[in-house]
């Protein structure tokens, strides 16, 4: 046999399966991605909620890799505690070991209609959900020739004398091959294209059944440490400190200690396994699943505790001396574009947060005497521009290719928004700040009436805030109807400063008003931006205010 070309066709073949679990992944993720994100967020409340929706997505998925890092998302935003992320994590494992009890079986006879399917799917559908689950049935398709092909590939392996001696060398020591399967699981990032390798190995004859399954667990083990790796960012992977760890750890301290188990226990696991099954596949499927579910069952009573002796040696890091550092760009997860998406989305609420409290100081700027204020509005200008770049080099990073249409228009609006927010902080930095610094220098007092009017527009722009905050997270088109109606309410107040400027009313006063009160009105025009795309997309905006001309 020509071993060269032997490990060229496995490469190739291995190769196809991890492009078939992608396409899978992938196309998952674009039809369905942000639903999926949205009901693990609401499932993550109980324990067993947790492991039952861990379970669920990752079996949709077919990555418990992906759930880590939807579920590494939200215990490092603070949005789930580390409990129930943890009893997440023993659902995703089961999760995975259900997809390989499925394809375990011989379904080789499904990849045709699989692909021809999906390619009739994929260049005849109209809309972009129907191409996505073409991709997923097409990747389906790939997963199972690629299969096929692997126990094809394999049958003669014992007849080539330099394969048969590698493998003999470790057939009776556990150690290696658990470490080899960890390096393929880990290379691969996926548990399920691991185990179902091993499988394709035990199938062909080329491990015994004790090798199988201590290579079972090795491919457990290895894609525990891919989120515990990506994790290890720091500043430049989303802001987060050693807390970030926590979640990661713990699943593989959980799968470190059922490995140590099952190795102490291997060779009678091994009888008790070839018993019920002896068929290779099988052996290896059911190992498995039963190494997950053994895991799950143990380490379930004792999370709390877990979770405890995890914040304690992964305490969370003080508040951040630098508030304009990222906090929510985790750069892992660029991969899984609606955890991105999400991650994004709350740190442009961070830019809302500081274009808010300029506000309240650009309010203060106009009756204090104290100059400290326009130098604080240059302070947090510099925190919302930096923000804003940091937002855009991220959303930038995500892979378009792997974007829904959906997931697409999310992203322009959270870069729109970006936008308007630091465009409005510029505009209250920069020109709000002189207005109020020239009345500091020229000694200009203004009156109860002048005073009350910039406070009023002053709130009024903070409840257009909240108002394209509303329109932005939840796109709802009341509020954003709202907010271009609030928009006219800062009109009324230009025409009256206007007025009083003409008729020389009351000194310089009227004048500074009007300069600062049109600064003001520029502040909410970049707001009220935020609701013209959604009432666009209804149809409740009409494209001019001009009045058509008849004939």
């Amino acid at each position: 046999m020509n071993e060269a070309r032997l490990l060229l066709e496995l490469a190739g073949e291995a190769a196809l399966l991890l492009w078939g679990l992608h396409m899978v992944q992938s196309g998952v993720q674009r039809a369905f991605g942000g639903r999926l994100q949205a009901g693990l967020g609401r499932a993550l409340g109980r324990p067993w909620r947790a492991v039952l929706a861990g379970l669920g997505v990752t079996a949709v998925l077919q990555s418990s890799t992906a759930t880590a890092l939807m579920v590494s998302s939200f215990a490092a935003a603070g949005a789930v505690g580390l409990l129930p992320a943890l009893a997440a994590m023993l659902g995703a494992n089961i999760g995975t070991a259900l997809i390989v009890q499925f394809l375990s079986f011989d379904a080789g006879w499904l990849y045709p209609p699989l692909i021809l399917g999906g390619v009739v799917a994929f260049r005849g559908a109209t809309r972009t959900r129907g191409r996505d689950l073409g991709r997923v049935a097409i990747g389906l398709g790939l997963m199972l020739l690629s299969l096929h092909q692997l126990s094809a590939t394999l049958r003669p392996v014992e007849s080539s004398p330099v394969l048969a001696g590698m493998l003999a060398l470790v057939a009776h020591d556990p150690l290696p091959n658990l470490l080899l399967a960890a390096v393929v699981a880990w290379a691969a990032h996926s548990s399920v294209a691991g185990v179902l390798f091993v499988a394709s190995l035990a199938g062909g004859g080329a491990i015994g059944p004790q090798a199988a399954i201590a290579m079972v667990l090795g491919a457990n083990l290895g894609t525990a440490l891919n989120p515990l790796l990506q994790a290890r960012g720091g500043p430049g992977n989303g802001g987060g400190g050693r807390d970030r760890l926590r979640l990661p750890l713990g699943n593989l301290l959980n799968r470190l200690a059922g490995c140590a188990l099952v190795l102490a226990a291997l060779p009678q696991a091994t009888g008790l396994l070839t018993a019920f099954d002896p068929s290779p596949a099988r052996l290896v499927a059911n190992a498995h699943l039963l190494f997950n579910l053994a895991t799950a069952l143990l380490a379930f009573p004792l999370l709390r505790p877990l979770a405890a002796l995890l914040a304690r040696l992964l305490p969370e890091p003080p508040p951040e001396a630098d508030s304009a550092a990222p906090r929510y760009l985790d750069a892992s997860a660029l991969g899984t574009p609606s955890v991105a998406l999400a991650n994004a989305t709350r740190e442009v609420l961070r830019m809302a947060d500081a274009l808010e409290e300029m506000l309240a100081t650009s309010a203060r700027a106009f009756t204090a005497e104290e100059r400290d204020t326009t130098r604080s509005l240059a302070r947090m200008d510099d925190v919302v521009d930096r923000l804003h770049h940091a937002i855009h080099a991220y959303l930038a990073a995500i892979p378009t290719e792997a974007l829904a249409d959906e997931e697409a228009r999310r992203l322009e609006d959270i870069q729109a928004f970006a936008i308007a927010l630091e465009q409005a902080a510029d505009v209250l930095a920069r020109d709000l700040a002189q207005h109020a610094a020239k009345r500091l220098r020229r000694g200009l007092v203004l009156g109860p009436h002048e005073q009350g009017e910039l406070a009023e527009m002053h709130a009024t722009l903070a409840e257009q805030l909240r108002l394209a905050v509303a329109v932005f997270m939840t796109e709802d088109a009341s509020a954003a109807r709202l907010l271009v109606t609030a928009k006219e309410a800062l009109r009324e107040p230009e025409r009256e400063a206007a007025r009083r400027v003409a008729a020389a009313e009351g000194g310089a006063a009227p004048g500074f008003l009007l300069d600062a009160v049109r600064d003001l009105r520029r502040v909410g025009a970049h707001l009220v931006g935020v609701a013209h795309p959604l009432l666009e997309r209804r149809g409740e905006l009409l494209p001019s205010r001009l009045r058509p001309r008849e004939g």
